[in-house]
This record gives C-alpha cells, sequence and structure tokens, in this order.
C-alpha cells in the first residue's frame, strides 16, 4: 500500500462563495459541454472555472486557460474565497443517496481523503484502464500552472475491513462543516480529522485500485518526474487521493454505453427485445449479455441482446470480440447515459449503439491481477467524490509533507 498522508487542505469559505453546492462540480471528465456553461454561470466562485475554464487550449499562450486558472485560485485565496487549513489533517468523506442499494446500508459510500505517495504503476498501485495521451497533457498544463490538485484520485482497497467506515462515522458524530448535494441528488459531506486520531496501519499490506482518476494519476507522475528533475523531492510526491474499503461498501460500478460513429456495423444475431427497457432488464455482466441498438430508415429503431464468450466484466469481451475490429477507437463515443446513448441514433450520426451491464470491484481486480487492462472508459464508479470539496496544494509552504515527520500507512 502507499503511504498516507495528512496535509494542509485548500477549501472553499461557503460564507464568501454561498452554498458548496453551486461551486463544486463532478470531475472533470464526466461534464458535457452544455453543463460545463451552466457551472460557469452558476457562480464566479465554481470550480470549473479553474478545472475547464475560458480561454486558449495552448499552454504557451500567456492568455491560455491554464493561466487563467492559476492567477484566479490566487486570486480566491487572497479575497478568503479560498482558505488554508493551519494544520495538515485527513478528511472523513460521505456520499449518501437513498436510491443507492448498492452501497453499505442502502445509502452511503464513505472513505477518507488524504496524501498519497506516489508510485509507479506495477506496484501497489493498480490501474485498471487505459488511458489517452490528450487529457494527460490537459491535465499536465492545468497542474503546471496551479500547482494544485484540484480532485482526488478515487482508489479502492479490498477488504473486508469496516475501519475506514467506522472512522467516517465516528467523525460525523458532530456538525458538518462541509456539505453539498449534486445534481444526481447525492448529499456529499466531509469533516477535517486531526492526524493524532488516524491510524492506517491496517492498509500496509493491502494494494489499490484506481476506481477514478487515471489520466489525473498518470498527470501526477508526469509531474512528480519533472519537479524531481528540477527541485527533487517535494509536496509533488503525492496525489490527492479518496480511499474507500470496496468490499465493506459493496460500491456499484456503473458502465460507460458505446456509441460507435463510424466503422462497420455490428453482427447479426442475438435475441430481438421490445424496448430500451426490457434491453437494459436483460443484461447480465457475469453472462457477458450486451444490448445492441441500431437504426434502420424504414424500421426504425431495433433492440437486441447479444450473449459474448467472455469471460467478464463485459466491456473487456465486447472490444475483443467486436468493437477493436469493428470500430477504431476515435470512432467511438462514451456514454453514462443509456437512453442519451440510443439517442444518437435518431440523426443517423451513429452507425450502433451497444448498452453495457454493471459490473464489480471484484471482476475489475480479477482482470489486474491478470496483469491485463480494460479498455478507455469502462467503468462509472457511482457516485463520485466533488471536485472542489477539498483541494491540495504543491508549493513547499503549503502541501503536504512526505518526510519523516508525516503519519502514515
Amino acid at each position: 500500500m502507499p503511504r498516507l498522508f495528512p496535509f494542509r487542505g485548500l477549501v472553499f469559505d461557503a460564507g464568501v462563495t454561498g452554498p458548496l453546492d453551486r461551486v463544486t462540480a463532478p470531475p472533470y471528465d464526466v461534464i458535457s459541454d452544455r453543463r460545463r456553461l451552466d457551472y460557469l454561470r452558476a457562480s464566479p466562485y465554481s470550480v470549473v472555472h479553474l478545472d475547464l475554464g475560458e480561454g486558449s487550449n495552448d499552454p504557451g499562450d500567456p492568455a491560455s486557460r491554464y493561466e487563467k486558472a492559476a492567477h484566479l485560485l490566487a486570486d480566491w485565496q487572497r479575497d478568503g474565497a479560498l482558505r488554508l487549513a493551519e494544520e495538515p489533517c485527513y478528511y472523513a468523506y460521505e456520499m449518501r443517496h437513498p436510491a443507492n442499494p448498492a452501497a453499505s446500508g442502502g445509502d452511503a459510500v464513505r472513505g477518507l481523503i488524504c496524501a498519497m505517495g506516489l508510485e509507479d504503476w506495477g506496484g501497489t498501485v493498480l490501474p485498471h484502464e487505459q488511458v489517452m495521451e490528450g487529457p494527460v497533457r490537459d491535465r499536465l498544463a492545468l497542474l503546471r500552472t496551479t500547482r494544485t490538485h484540484l480532485s482526488p484520485v478515487y482508489g479502492t482497497v479490498d477488504g473486508p475491513d469496516d475501519r475506514l467506515d467506522r472512522l467516517v462515522r465516528a467523525s460525523a458524530s458532530g456538525g458538518t462543516p462541509f456539505e453539498a448535494v449534486d445534481e444526481e441528488g447525492v448529499h456529499h459531506r466531509m469533516w477535517p480529522v486531526p492526524s493524532d486520531a488516524v491510524d492506517l496501519a491496517h492498509l500496509a499490506n493491502r494494494s489499490m485500485l484506481i476506481a477514478d482518476g487515471h489520466h489525473r494519476y498518470t498527470t501526477a507522475l508526469r509531474y512528480r518526474d519533472e519537479r524531481h528533475a528540477a527541485a527533487g523531492p517535494g509536496p509533488w510526491d503525492a496525489v490527492l487521493t479518496l480511499v474507500v474499503d470496496a468490499t465493506a461498501e459493496h460500491l456499484p460500478v456503473l458502465p460507460f454505453h458505446r456509441v460507435q460513429l463510424a466503422g462497420t456495423g455490428p453482427p447479426h444475431g442475438g435475441d430481438a427485445m421490445a424496448d430500451l427497457g426490457s434491453t437494459l432488464s436483460a443484461l447480465d455482466d457475469e453472462r457477458c449479455a450486451i444490448g445492441i441498438v441500431t437504426a434502420d430508415p424504414e424500421a426504425g429503431v431495433s433492440y437486441r441482446v447479444l450473449g459474448l464468450d467472455g469471460p467478464p466484466p463485459s466491456v473487456r469481451a465486447l472490444h475483443l470480440e467486436l468493437l477493436d475490429r469493428l470500430a477504431p477507437a476515435e470512432t467511438l463515443r462514451y456514454v453514462h447515459d443509456a437512453a442519451q446513448a440510443v439517442a444518437a441514433l435518431d440523426d443517423g450520426s451513429a452507425v450502433a449503439v451497444y448498452l453495457l451491464p454493471a459490473t464489480t470491484p471484484e471482476r475489475i481486480r480479477a482482470v489486474v491481477e491478470r496483469g491485463e487492462r480494460l479498455p478507455h472508459k469502462s467503468t462509472y464508479f457511482w457516485p463520485k467524490p466533488r471536485t472542489g470539496m477539498v483541494m491540495m496544494p504543491l508549493d513547499r509552504a503549503q502541501g503536504p509533507s512526505t518526510g519523516p515527520r508525516g503519519r502514515a500507512s
């Protein structure tokens, strides 16, 4: 297990910015263009002004969105909209939604936000998805200017061990200094936890699976290497991370459906279905039963369920058996909402839509332990921690201490 440390968190002051609902946001990579504009208009302090702000995408342009984000971050700290914790601490984090039956207790996922010591892939930090160079370049340009982790990587450890859950529950016994309700009705709550109140020794022999944030973790590794070359070890040796016990929390792993925009259409076969609802009900990850939706100018939209050879998770079987030869990666669009994915067939822009079932952390870990990875955008861990609830500066004066004085697992 990588070493885990307390850090001095950078948080919004709701007395200056207004409710955290308006200034926090989902991770950058699940924000659509339309929703991005909504977040930018919601508040001049929205974290999206930092994460996906206006301006040129050229890092060499003095007016680039990366430079603007750095100036905004400094302005907000100077004006009191953002304040830095006086002492390093951890942050207990809870995501609660009554409609999430897969979560522990029927309604919540709990974990600990900390500074996690970076290590190269192949050790005890386990990736499960491929990354793309474009998003890594974008995140690296932003990290170079802001020198701040805006959003936590989401890491899971295997259990069962409910100590992280009990720690968060104990921290939640008082008032809630930081809370927000997101667009899906998930209630996010966060509490600072003094570093001397946290004992993470029980995590020492465990590996961590990156559930969400492969591009952010890859970006942190590259930034670390750059800073090592210029200044040696420092706060850039850590990445902001939410640690969750996957077994104790029974995390749901929802899919990203595939919209094929070009290439060869899917093969015939499978069982015909009446509509979207019946198709989704018939999907089964254990049997690798996926949905295929196509449209014909005369017959209209047709639905069917096709069984693949497997083994699960189904997304890997889909790519190995069909998509990798039918459609180049650049012709695929990844959509979390099934109805939105099928809507792409209405205007004739899509060749086909591939609907995938939910999977489990155990099936993902089995792929990793075989030395393999899933395709890009294979999993949608839900709920996701909110960007902007707490941020982690990486300069020497404010960043986490990963030296001998830091308490670590």
